[in-house]
């Protein structure tokens, strides 16, 4: 099938006839310019002399006194005909009579054109006569009191006025023959430069590249944000906008964009990222990057970003209620396990010890409850300690409540507040088990200020190093061996995020210290129910009148 040129070649050859076609016209306009400049020139030249005759006194007079045509005015008009190189200089009387003329045998002979001067008016024009084409002027000859007696008529040949013009339009030619071949070879560069920048693609696969762009961009549900080669944004769709809280122009600058840190490191480092997990702002977004070639040539880099800040959330409230149900089990163990002991008390005939057994169990709650989860009124808090609790001591390690707790209300932000602690407690928990100091231990403190809560977590670990203490909240960072760091360095990022998220904070108290390790403090402003307000003496009071 025929498709005819290429859109390269296209273009070059429109560039060069427009470039033939706009020179060939100006060298046109230009040549007839001059031209008509020369020829105007010329003109006023013919008048000139024209002038210079008609004003001299001995032409005048002889005319004037009516004596035989030729003799002096045909000498004076010959002189000043070769002096000045004009085609002819004529003098006539006012029948038309010839005074003088280059041609004697013309002499005294009426002129071929009546006179046109003699109402007392100078002309010019290009006129073709005896001596063939020629600019004319015509100036009235007057007498010494002012009366038109006569007429001067000069001319120059019109081939001298084109002679004089040629060097002009030869230089223009060259010129415009120059400037031909400067924009011939300027159209070549552009053109090149066009094929290189459309990859060589034709104007039907342009198109439909962008068909299918357009189809993929809207139609997928991840957010694709890109930048070229000179780090201007090109593509920023619906989902990527949504995602950084605004859209980014096309043309945008990089630096003058205002894109999150990690998303804006991507692109200006060039980062090939697979899948990596990256904190924007409330969000947390899978992030991918790659830089787009074609063939040895870079076109620039996008970027996808995937929003998993629901999914994290479905996540950590499994993980929650995985907690709740762990100290659920673990409670039903403890009963069962009691039960049993006081089946055998029974049975072996102690009923004496059984009693006594009793009376402990009734002065202490159970052991997953503890003396320390009476002090805790949440369920997913208690659950969370019951399933840890178990969870460090199978590490070795002895997870406590500080004996200050004190959490009476419920929180209302359980998925949140439980995440955090749950991922402190495990921090805590991995550090004491890799510490020195034995017994290892970790504590958990926890404190209801109004509808604040505030938690403290330390263990009895080596602590935090100076030099690592500015990056423990940096993505990615971890003081994990090598060999674990996979799937790591994110926890205390998330942490931090989810305790700001409510207005909160998530900072390190103490690096370590003498007799334990780190210490990490948060705070959760606005995440406690409000106790209801005890009822007053008089209330009490009025109410059992009422019941007597």
């Amino acid at each position: 099938m025929f498709r005819g040129p290429r859109i390269a070649t296209q273009a070059l050859l429109a560039q060069v006839l427009a470039l033939v076609v706009v020179l060939g016209a100006g060298f046109a306009l230009t040549v007839t310019l001059l031209r008509n400049s020369s020829e105007q020139q010329y003109e006023q030249r013919a008048l000139a002399v024209a002038r210079t005759v008609a004003e001299n006194p001995v032409v005048a007079q002889r005319v004037g006194a009516g004596s035989d045509p030729g003799g002096e005015v045909e000498r004076l008009a010959e002189a000043v005909r070769r002096r000045t190189g004009m085609l002819f200089v004529v003098v006539t009387d006012r029948h038309g009579i010839r005074w003088s003329h280059p041609d004697p045998a013309e002499v005294g002979k009426e002129v071929s054109t009546p006179p046109t001067a003699l109402d007392g008016h100078e002309s010019v024009s290009i006129q073709r006569g005896t001596l063939g084409d020629s600019a004319r002027a015509k100036v009235p000859l007057r007498s010494a009191d002012g009366t038109v007696i006569g007429e001067v008529s000069t001319g120059v040949r019109v081939t001298t006025a084109l002679e004089a013009a040629i060097p002009l339009i030869r230089e223009q030619g060259v010129f415009s023959a120059g400037a031909l071949l400067v924009g011939i070879g300027a159209a070549a560069l552009l053109t090149r430069r066009l094929k290189r920048q459309t990859l060589g693609l034709e104007p039907a696969e342009l198109a439909d590249l962008l068909r299918e762009q357009q189809a993929v961009l809207h139609g997928v549900g991840d957010g694709v944000l890109a930048v070229d080669t000179a780090n201007r944004i090109t593509v920023c769709n619906e989902e990527a906008a949504r995602l950084l809280d605004g859209p980014v122009p096309p043309g945008t600058l990089l630096g003058d964009a205002g894109l999150p840190q990690p998303v804006h490191r991507a692109l200006a480092e060039r980062q090939e990222l697979w899948q990596s997990v990256a904190v924007v702002g409330r969000r947390l977004l899978v992030v991918s990057a790659q830089t787009v070639r074609r063939g040895e040539q870079d076109l620039g880099h996008v970027v996808t970003l995937r929003d998993r800040t629901e999914v994290d959330e479905l996540e950590r409230e499994r993980s929650a209620l995985r907690a709740l149900s762990d100290a659920l089990r673990a409670q039903a163990h403890e009963y069962t396990n009691r039960l049993h002991t006081l089946s055998g008390m029974l049975a072996t005939g102690h009923v004496t010890e059984a009693q006594d057994y009793l009376r402990e169990l009734a002065a202490a709650p159970l052991a997953t409850e503890g003396r320390d989860g009476a002090r805790i009124a949440d369920p997913y808090l208690r659950g969370l300690l019951a399933a840890k609790t178990a969870t460090a001591s199978e590490h070795g390690v002895h997870l406590r409540l500080d004996e200050d707790s004190h959490l009476p209300g419920r929180i209302t932000e359980p998925l949140d507040v439980v995440s955090v602690v749950g991922n402190l407690l495990d921090n805590a928990v991995r550090a004491a088990e890799s510490g020195h100091r034995r017994p290892a231990w970790a504590e958990l403190s926890v404190l209801a200020e109004g509808d604040t809560l505030h938690v403290a977590v330390a263990d009895s670990g080596d602590g935090v190093r100076a030099e690592d203490a500015e990056r423990l909240f940096s993505r990615g960072f971890t003081t994990r061996r090598p060999q674990e760091r996979s799937g790591h360095g994110i926890g205390l990022t998330l942490a931090r995020q989810l305790a700001t998220k409510h207005g909160g904070e998530l900072r390190l108290g103490q690096p370590g210290g003498d007799g334990h390790g780190a210490v990490f403090l948060a705070r959760f402003p606005g995440v406690l129910e409000r106790p209801a307000p005890a009822a007053s003496e008089a209330e009490r009071a009025g109410t059992h009148g009422g019941e007597q």
